[in-house]
């Protein structure tokens, strides 16, 4: 990441993140404003790609669209779930290329660009690598207060990718240190902190 962009990240209070889920048919993306406390959701969305039957248009409408965010938003900080690996390579080739573009248009624009596996994503918004996007989905409903469902999961899985570059930012050299224990972790984020009443006796 670019001292440039870390030098923004620490000056902002409330700096905004971008992050993306690449694919060639659909692209999701999401915006959050991060803060001391829980972040907040500023926009997400869907990319649709399929009616670009051109691959190379496909990869240019990534590059405009990933460009408009930018100029719009002006995030601090870019985020992106990188390719897993498949055993069909025609689709990873597709999938990388569309990461590929994407990230070059945040450089564009000299945004610094963090990558995290999709398990690294599910295990920071849920504590399970091996979650599915619905027990994803309903986690970050609970943290952003989200009523209506995303019509594409790949929407809500760049939602993800935002708030496990929040989590992991955190604990970045210059923000926040790592916590030692878990009750001084606890001490420190009690806003992420779950109460439930005691049950009944009978």
């Amino acid at each position: 990441m670019s001292s440039k962009t870390d030098n923004n990240t620490v000056m902002n209070p409330h700096p905004i993140i971008l992050a993306i889920d690449p694919g060639s048919i659909k692209m999701g993306w999401a915006i959050i404003k991060a803060g001391t406390g829980n972040p907040e959701l500023v926009a997400m969305g869907t990319l649709l790609l399929s009616s670009y039957k051109d691959i190379y248009q496909r990869l240019e409408k990534i590059h405009t669209t990933v460009g408009e965010l930018i100029r719009i938003h002006k995030p601090a900080t870019f985020a992106i779930e990188a390719p897993f690996y498949g055993k069909n390579v025609q689709s990873m080739l597709k999938l990388g290329r569309a990461q590929g573009v994407a990230i070059a248009a945040a450089m564009q624009h000299a945004i610094g660009v963090t990558e995290y596996s999709p398990k690294k994503v599910k295990q920071s918004v849920t504590g399970n690598g091996n979650a599915s996007k619905e027990q994803v989905w309903k986690m970050l409903q609970q943290i952003f207060t989200i009523e209506q469902s995303p019509k594409y999961f790949d929407a809500s899985d760049a939602l993800a990718v935002a708030l496990c570059h929040h989590y992991q930012s955190r604990f970045l050299p210059g923000r926040k240190k790592v916590m030692k224990n878990w009750e001084e972790f606890l001490s420190k984020n009690e806003d992420r902190i779950v109460k439930t009443r005691p049950a009944s006796k009978k």
